[in-house]
């Protein structure tokens, strides 16, 4: 029985390795990557701690060259979402009555595999299977998981040792609850961290899950897996299904122990989520903890006096880096009049220097779109640009899908600020500009806010600091993360929370405290010493 109060060890941000020619990093990440291209995998869906294989396969190929079969996975319906919840609640009583730090030292481990001996696995497999570079996936699949797992843990213990007070006679204190019943975690292809993290923050607060990822993550997912396997995780606890978005939630929302969502997707999957969720609500044990990141339409503004090539680099990494991929890319941006011919000039010179090609070899900035799906709606919003006289197309406009979805850095000049590439959310490599004169900052400030309906991430670039507070309160509800003198992109676990609000989410900020005390349900303990033996209070005794 544990009986003492543990300090976990102190969770510190994972170092980026830089993967420079000569390394020892870059050559392990070759060597993995050349062993995984050699081999045609077959992975399974894992139910109750069993690996589950089906008749029925999907194909797992790399979006920058589609011809190529990395494996093939099994694809499971109804049933295996039923065996999956069954599962979950047969782990359940354990796992919610192990003691913490147990379930902490799991996750530890798998950190520490994650920072070890599966690094070049899990980064090979993203840059494979999901199309990012060397550095993208270091700071996303290694380092991000890694911390995820890390700050939870140390969350973990913050939130378990808040407990109030007690007053003479009266012991109090509070007990955090997993929820009763499952959780579902339904998470996106773009990053391998979320994709880890949705299940394991709420696995890690005693909660069993049914996890299914995009069919595009799946060949990260599965390494994943396997590495919270080999850490310790016990049959049941987290169950992986490669199923149909529309098979699980059918089985999922409609049943009794559904305990909570944890999502992170399209603003329209999740809106439909939240209305089923609505209309069966009467059919639940509890009520369901709905926890979302939905995307945005993320935004630089630039003011007249900012540093031109600060502005250029904010553009150039906050649009391109992983192909515009990011829930927090930014793609429309604000440019005043007096800095627009510096910034166009340069920001051209940087995306025609920009290299595109596999991941496989290093040189390439720029790499392929998730899937053909993808890549024909990004060109039809470049072909209905070319289109439109009231916009200009200043680089980039040019796209070929013959061996990988490739999509050249586009970057389109509007004269309507409420052109559709301002407002809708195009999650490619795409970025929209609005030239605004510049003695007009702070109406263009609330053009800013009143554009779309995301509020997810979004940066101020100048040297004058009244115009950064203005921007600071006049756009107090257009972002859930926002940077001054940065890129909109890059938050860390630990340093700046992640999340937005208005149409971008729930805003439960992931890599904090806030999101696990969404997996808990306090139950408040009062205990009494000496109890009252007489209901009489002194202030019925006569004078």
């Amino acid at each position: 029985m544990a009986n003492g109060i543990y300090n976990m060890p102190v969770a510190i941000n994972e170092p980026v390795l830089n993967y420079a020619p000569g390394s020892p990093e870059r050559k392990s990440l070759k060597a993995a990557l050349a062993s995984m291209r050699n081999e045609v995998i077959d992975v399974p869906m894992y139910i109750d701690g069993k690996a589950i294989h089906t008749d029925k396969k999907g194909e797992l190929r790399p979006p920058h060259d589609h011809q190529h079969l990395l494996g093939r996975y099994s694809i499971g319906d109804a049933s295996h979402v039923t065996m999956a919840i069954n599962a979950a609640l047969k782990a359940r009583e354990h796992w919610a009555n192990m003691d913490w730090e147990q379930r902490a030292s799991i996750f530890l481990k798998a950190a520490e595999l994650l920072a070890g001996p599966y690094r070049a696995k899990i980064n090979g497999a993203t840059m494979l299977g999901q199309s990012k570079n060397a550095y993208q996936a270091e700071i996303d699949a290694a380092c991000e998981m890694i911390d995820f797992l890390r700050f939870n843990v140390q969350y973990a213990r913050e939130i378990y040792m808040q407990q109030p007070i007690s007053s003479k006679g009266v012991y109090n204190r509070v007990e955090q609850r997993p929820l009763e019943g499952f959780v579902f975690a339904l998470t996106p292809f773009n990053f391998t961290a979320i994709s880890g993290n949705l299940p394991t923050s709420v696995a890690l607060m005693g909660n069993t899950v049914v996890w299914k990822p995009a069919f595009t993550q799946i060949y990260a997912a599965q390494v994943l897996m396997e590495v919270f396997m080999e850490a310790g995780l016990p049959a049941g606890v987290i169950n992986l299904v490669f199923v149909a978005g529309s098979t699980a939630g059918d089985v999922i929302l409609n049943h009794p122990d559904f305990a909570g969502i944890h999502f992170t997707g399209s603003t329209g999957v999740f809106q439909g989520i939240w209305k089923t969720i609505g209309e069966n609500i009467a059919k639940y044990k509890s009520y369901p903890r709905i926890v979302g990141e939905t995307g945005g339409k993320d935004f630089i503004m630039a003011h007249s006096s900012a540093n031109t090539h600060e502005v250029i680099t904010a553009l150039s990494r906050g649009a391109f880096e992983y192909q515009g991929q990011k829930c927090s890319a930014a793609s429309r941006a604000y440019i005043p009049t007096n800095l627009w011919p510096d910034v166009k000039a340069g920001l051209i010179k940087d995306l025609e220097s920009m290299k595109m090609g596999p991941t496989e070899d290093f040189e390439n900035f720029i790499n392929a779109v998730i899937d053909e799906k993808s890549f024909d709606k990004i060109a039809k919003y470049i072909d209905d640009a070319k289109k439109n006289p009231n916009v200009e197309i200043i680089t980039g406009g040019t796209y070929d899908k013959s061996k990988g979805y490739f999509i050249r850095p586009t970057v389109i000049v509007t004269k309507d600020p409420n052109y559709v590439t301002m407002c809708e959310e195009i999650f490619g490599p795409v970025l929209t500009i609005y030239v605004y004169d510049a003695t007009k900052f702070e109406e263009t400030c609330e053009l800013v806010d009143k554009t779309g309906t995301y509020a997810l991430t979004g940066a101020i670039l100048s040297k004058d600091r009244y115009a950064v507070e203005l921007a600071l309160k006049k756009l107090v509800h257009a972002a859930g993360n926002f940077y001054i003198n940065d890129k909109c992109t890059g938050a860390v676990v630990g340093q700046q929370p992640f999340g937005g609000a208005r149409a971008s989410g729930t805003n439960d900020k992931a890599g904090s405290m806030i999101n696990l005390l969404r997996w808990v349900s306090p139950r408040t303990i009062k205990e009494t010493f000496v109890p009252a033996t007489d209901y009489r209070y002194s202030f019925l005794d006569k004078e």
